[in-house]
């Protein structure tokens, strides 16, 4: 599913306009960008949460130039669902055996 179906389904479902879907949805992912690059992690209940995880300095490998250089220590976002969201999706799909 892309931007534009989860747009157009939740637009269908609550009768809302695409075009204020749209700029809600917008306005959402900004303000977790927002928070997120001001440290603070964004905490849904019944959803799940969007965190920042620590990454060490390490060193990596430059293979074209057989070098080796320094990765300094970062935050990558990440998202972390929440237990009840999981445990629906257990519930709902099943794998099949090929």
């Amino acid at each position: 599913m892309r931007k534009a179906d989860l747009v157009t389904n939740i637009a269908e479902k609550t009768g809302v306009p695409k075009v204020d879907v749209l700029v809600s949805l917008e306005a959402f992912f900004k303000e977790v960008k927002h928070s997120l690059s001001d440290g603070e992690n964004v905490y849904i209940r019944g959803f799940g949460s969007f965190i920042l995880k620590k990454r060490a300095k390490k060193i990596g490998r430059n293979i074209k130039q057989n070098t080796s250089v320094e990765i300094p220590a970062h935050f990558v976002p990440s998202f972390k669902p929440a237990k009840i969201f999981v445990d629906d999706i257990k519930d709902k799909v099943k794998v099949t055996e090929d």
